[in-house]
């Protein structure tokens, strides 16, 4: 197979990933929800895409998984506090979080691809949900403190991990854990099907 044709395969590739982040995001982010916060099923196939295609690649699908966000309204509870915290927060958490999944993928891929999986599962939600935590205690920490308040816990910390990402960060780490696998495996086999020609 020629470069010419790879590279084809992989923008084609690409792009279907882009419309399946699309639709999950911007069509089912909004029917999955505890609370206030939308439990994110992108983050399945942003690891099955860097996987495949590389960091640098699952950094775009992260990017923009990050500008759905953006455009769907996701992230309205903090554009209205600090706009261009949020934008910065969004886009960097998205784009970190392919990136690290795809470089994880690529350095384990050789010694085993279910723990190179597993780990990029693993690592994408991770990142994910360790940069927005990072944004909210860089942009929104009176904001998030007063809820915290409202809330009636006195810890800023506890409050963050139980209240602010607890249920979406395990529901998020246990889909990716259990599903990101299992479809980069039969995504892989499919490839690896022998071409019958009529």
């Amino acid at each position: 197979m020629n470069r010419s044709t790879t590279s084809t395969r992989t923008l084609v590739g690409v792009a279907i990933f882009t419309a399946i982040i699309f639709v999950l995001q911007f069509f089912l982010g909004a029917f999955i929800r505890f609370g206030t916060f939308s439990i994110s099923l992108v983050l399945i196939p942003i690891v099955v895409g860097a996987a495949l295609y590389g960091p640098m690649w699952g950094a775009w699908l992260g990017f923009f998984f990050g500008f759905v966000v953006l455009i769907s309204g996701d992230a309205a509870l903090f554009l209205g506090v600090n706009p261009l915290g949020t934008i910065l927060t969004v886009l960097i958490k998205g784009t970190l979080a392919g990136f690290a999944a795809g470089l994880v993928f690529k350095a384990l891929e050789k010694k085993n691809m279910w723990i190179a999986a597993i780990c990029a599962a693993i690592v994408c939600p991770v990142v994910n949900t360790g940069v927005f935590l990072l944004g909210c205690l860089l942009f929104f920490l009176p904001t998030v403190s007063s809820w915290a308040e409202a809330a009636g816990v006195d810890n800023l910390g506890v409050y963050m991990i139980v209240f602010l990402v607890g249920f979406n960060f395990v529901f998020e780490l246990l889909l990716n854990i259990v599903f990101s696998p299992l479809i980069l495996r039969l995504i892989k086999l499919g490839k690896n099907r022998p071409q019958y020609t009529t």
